[in-house]
């Protein structure tokens, strides 16, 4: 082995040994969330996770997985590529329930005009939820982007329904969580690694 090959592995490995180490498992409400997952190609960071709360009631955790680690809403919003939001239900919600939960939280965060121009990827989006049925305790639900496909929708790891093009979408539905005003504050907090 050449020098300059040794000298560039032996690099790597300690890149990768002191990313190890301070990469670890997170846990909330019992959910553990790994520090890298994949997503389509690519290796995404964990940027951090938070409980949804409505009213008195846990509905589910949720954890963001990024490209790039950041506390910064704007930033994360801004990145490109593949992006993951993993959600595990702590109670039974209904498809229909769901569904209307997200709407709200795009039109929250977005101007009539925007929701629009989105009308197809919504109902798309929404028929996808509808397809995947009650949210169950325990599921497991990943809305994703893959650059190559589109938002998709998988529920203990099969997908749903079909991918739904546009990454401006995906940023859409991110906002839900992290936008200016996202469904629960705190969950958003949690999600900046807060």
């Amino acid at each position: 082995m050449n020098k300059k090959l040794g000298d560039f592995l032996l690099g790597a490995a300690l890149v990768l040994a002191c990313l190890g180490a301070g990469a670890q498992q997170v846990t909330v409400e019992g959910v553990k969330f790994e520090p890298t997952a994949q997503v389509g190609s690519a290796a995404l960071v964990f940027n951090g996770a938070g409980l949804r709360k409505r009213a008195v009631f846990s509905v589910y955790v949720a954890g963001l997985y990024v490209p790039q680690k950041s506390a910064d809403a704007a930033a994360l919003l801004a990145q490109k590529g593949p992006r993951r939001i993993a959600i595990t239900m702590l109670r039974n919600v209904d498809a229909d329930t769901f569904a209307g939960a997200l709407n709200d939280g795009l039109r929250s965060n977005h101007s009539e005009s925007q929701m629009a121009g989105w009308k197809a990827q919504i109902d798309t989006l929404n028929a996808n939820l509808k397809a995947a049925g009650e949210a169950k305790k325990g599921d497991v639900i990943h809305f994703e982007f893959v650059p190559e496909a589109g938002t998709r929708v998988t529920v203990n790891g099969q997908a749903r329904g079909t991918a739904i093009p546009g990454e401006d979408f995906f940023t859409a539905v991110l906002r839900i969580w992290i936008g200016d005003k996202p469904v629960d504050a705190g969950l958003k907090k949690g999600l900046l690694g807060g």
